[in-house]
């Protein structure tokens, strides 16, 4: 088993999606089913507000803060191998979440599995692109887009099933069988690949690149309070120094010629505006659902299934379509037909049919979103150098997780809710209504700026005219590398 010549349909193509897709949904449920439980454990462990929000947000600050770091690592040390260390640390910490005895040791066992997701998230993405043919990664990233959806979606039906039937401690627990059948499953078929490196790594740009997204993280998830200013500020500095160390090393972190390309810089831009959009609309529908149509938490679950399902089938279709015919059009396309179906979902208010107003808009939606994310996520890998995939799905992952963070942070605010506000139907209703129109716009945007800035035609790897400089190994992917690796 080599790189570059895993086919979809053998069982090694099975084998790595199957592992990419349970170490990356691992990550991405723990984004999503803790919310539930948020309630259950305050009461258990008798913790103050400010401590429950931090169970949330000290995870994501890590996970957002590292994210690059562990690309970098992983094109390096070996995609398979750090992967694999990100899977047991997020399984370790993981245990020491369910086993935590007041909220001060949940809060820093939620850090150490943030640390844990930074070094497994880009590496699912890198794998992909790295191991699989050329014609056949399409398909692969789509069905990884796809199966990964489902671990975001189903994490309120799980959260809320093991709160309500066994105990809050489970929905940490329960990563411990994903986290063995992933290793087991990457251990059998993933193949080590590297970039090759002969330079001493960027230990400064690593860590500015921490800072960075660290101070912004922080600042997008405690804005209002009084040190976010700071953070932000000491954010800014470091990225700034950031861009002046990668500009001048030898051997950047990060090269910044990965942003000459111009398929490379326009999918990440719009992927920050198609992400702050998709967080936000998830944010307000799902409230907008139980607060003005009376659902309950289980029943707005539900409802949003069929985007689930839509994902599931279609996903997948939306990767070959876009490595057959370019990403321009998917692109272009699926933001706008994304768009349509927002407009759409903005009409929803109290007394509105599920059947009639809800699941049409949705669907629509759902087909916009099948048919741009992966030639979205194959854009980027496609566009940066060979040894640079991990880095460059790092890249991605932040920006998209900067446009979650930054639309849910600033959204509500701009369409005129405060805290007590959430809780009035009407108050709530009008605000849904123009911040899904917003949200429609900025999908619209992302879909003119494809047509206008993504190369038509099938994407051209970068540095294609030279031989990667890719390494393959059949070693035991916890080993230390040699020398000369």
């Amino acid at each position: 088993m080599t790189a570059g010549t895993i086919e979809y349909s053998s069982a090694a193509g099975r084998g790595v999606i199957l592992a990419a897709v349970l170490g990356s949904g691992m990550a991405m449920l723990d984004g999503t089913v803790v919310n539930v439980a948020l309630k259950t454990i305050g009461k258990d462990l008798d913790a103050t507000l400010a401590q429950l929000q931090w169970i949330t947000n000290g995870y994501l600050l890590m996970l957002a803060s590292l994210i690059l770091l562990g690309g970098a690592l992983g094109d390096r040390l070996g995609r398979r191998r750090v992967f694999l260390i990100g899977v047991v640390w997020f399984a370790a910490a993981s245990l020491l979440c369910g086993v935590a005895p007041n909220a001060t040791a949940l809060i820093g066992a939620r850090l150490l599995q943030g640390i844990g997701g930074a070094l497994l998230t880009p590496g699912s993405l890198a794998i992909i692109e790295a191991v699989f043919v050329r014609t056949d990664r399409g398909r692969a990233i789509g069905a990884w887009s796809g199966l990964g959806s489902i671990a975001a979606a189903i994490g309120p039906f799980v959260g809320g099933g093991l709160v309500q039937y066994a105990d809050w401690r489970w929905i940490f627990l329960i990563n411990a069988p994903i986290a063995a059948v992933t290793i087991a499953a990457a251990v059998k078929y993933v193949p080590e690949t590297r970039a090759e490196s002969d330079g001493p790594f960027d230990v400064l740009g690593a860590a500015l690149a921490a800072i960075f997204l660290g101070g912004l993280t922080y600042w997008l998830i405690e804005f209002g309070t009084s040190f976010a200013p700071a953070a932000l500020a000491i954010g800014i500095v470091a990225g700034i120094a950031f861009l002046v160390v990668e500009r001048r090393s030898d051997h950047p972190m990060m090269p910044l010629s990965m942003f000459a390309s111009r398929n490379f810089s326009a999918a990440n831009a719009m992927t920050l505006l198609v992400y702050a959009a998709l967080g936000a609309i998830v944010f307000f529908l799902v409230i907008d659902l139980q607060t003005v149509l009376g659902y309950g938490a289980l029943e707005a679950g539900i409802a949003t299934l069929p985007l689930t399902v839509i994902m599931l089938f279609l996903a997948a279709r939306g990767g070959e379509l876009g490595a057959r015919i370019g990403p321009r059009i998917p692109m272009t396309v699926g933001p706008l037909v994304m768009a349509v179906g927002v407009a759409w979902l903005s009409l929803v208010g109290a007394g509105t049919s599920y059947w009639l107003g809800v699941l049409p808009p949705l669907v629509v939606f759902g087909l916009g979103l099948a048919l741009m994310v992966a030639p979205l996520t194959m854009t980027v890998l496609a566009s940066a150098p060979e040894d640079r995939t991990g880095i460059a799905s790092g890249v991605n992952n932040a920006v998209a997780r900067a446009g979650s963070l930054l639309a849910v942070a600033a959204l509500p605010v701009a369409v005129g809710l405060s805290g007590e506000e959430y809780a009035d139907p009407i108050a709530f209703d009008d605000a849904y209504g123009k911040a899904m129109l917003v949200c429609a716009g900025l999908l619209a945007v992302g879909g003119v700026l494809s047509w206008l800035t993504i190369t038509p035609g099938p994407v051209a790897p970068a540095g294609q005219e030279e031989p990667p400089r890719e390494r393959v190994s059949t070693r035991h992917p916890l080993d230390c590398p040699s020398r000369g690796h």
